[in-house]
Parts: C-alpha cells; sequence; structure tokens
C-alpha cells in the first residue's frame, strides 16, 4: 500500500492553483475559468525513487487568503504548493505572506513556492528569493515545471516522513 500525503494548493484568485492541479491529474489544461468555490480534491498517484505516494490535492478558493490558516482546511496537511500569477506581480507578494504563514502553523512541512503562467512573461523575469531561494517555474497551460514541481513535494513529504 502507498502512502498518502494531503497537499494544499494556496494562492490568490486566478493564479492557477486548480489548472496545475488539473494539468497534473488529467494532463490537460481547460481554458474555461471556472472560480473554484470553497476547495475541489483531487488525487493523484505519483512512483518517487522514495516509493510511491498517493497526492490529496487540496484546491482552495483564493478568497480565503491569510485566513485559511484559521480553517479547519488545513488540518492534517503535509505539505503546500503556493502559488502566484507570472504576469500580475501582486500575486509574489502574496505567496510570500501565504508561504510564511504556511510555515508559522505547520513547522517543518514541506512548501514549494511556484510562479504560474511563465508562458506570459518575459523569460528574463525576476521573481525574487522570498529568503527560500527563488520560487519554482510553470506554465499549467503548457505543462512546463508541472509534474516536477509536484514531484518535488511528494520526495520531500516522503524524506520527511509526513
Amino acid at each position: 500500500m502507498s502512502a498518502s500525503a494531503k497537499v494544499m494548493l494556496l494562492g490568490d484568485i486566478g493564479v492557477g492553483k486548480s489548472s496545475l492541479a488539473r494539468r497534473l491529474v488529467f494532463d490537460r489544461f481547460e481554458a474555461d475559468y471556472k472560480s473554484t468555490i470553497g476547495v475541489d480534491i483531487l488525487t493523484h498517484d505519483l512512483a518517487l525513487a522514495g516509493g510511491p505516494l498517493r497526492l490529496i490535492l487540496w484546491d482552495t478558493d483564493g478568497d480565503f487568503g491569510a485566513g485559511i490558516f484559521e480553517s479547519v482546511y488545513l488540518s492534517g496537511a503535509s505539505g503546500a504548493v503556493i502559488v502566484a500569477d507570472a504576469s500580475r506581480p501582486a500575486t509574489l507578494v502574496k505567496m510570500a505572506n501565504l508561504a510564511r504563514g504556511f510555515a508559522a502553523r505547520l513547522p517543518g512541512r514541506p512548501c514549494c513556492r511556484v510562479v504560474n503562467k511563465v508562458d506570459l512573461a518575459s523569460a528574463e523575469a525576476p521573481y525574487g528569493d522570498g529568503g527560500d531561494g527563488p520560487p519554482l517555474r510553470a506554465s499549467a497551460l503548457t505543462g512546463e515545471g508541472v509534474a516536477p514541481l509536484f514531484a518535488a513535494l511528494g520526495e520531500a513529504i516522503l524524506r520527511r516522513a509526513l
């Protein structure tokens, strides 16, 4: 039996949390934008060097903001993917704030910061490092970087036995 891990997808409204999850799970991009209300839950099985891992992806509503840390949704989370939009610089600040909040609420849990929609921005665009190195880059539209970011998070979860 494989291990399973609850992974939170956090970020501002419209940054592409649902699109990243759907690219990973269904390997497709849906151009019709439908805002998440509350939380959508998807699962995806990974075959990792550390062993098999089932990710239980909790795709959250961007309206939660920092209030997500006071909600029951975070309970039992093994890690998080915190998303910003390459075409909206203000979402980088929100990503950094959410990453700090996640680390404070769930110390020691791995967190991947990712800038989505890099297909819309300059290849040279600086995204800062937020003190933890530069965020990962991905495009739910093209698939660039999506599988590797979830695999890296999965490996970190397995290493920490979360």
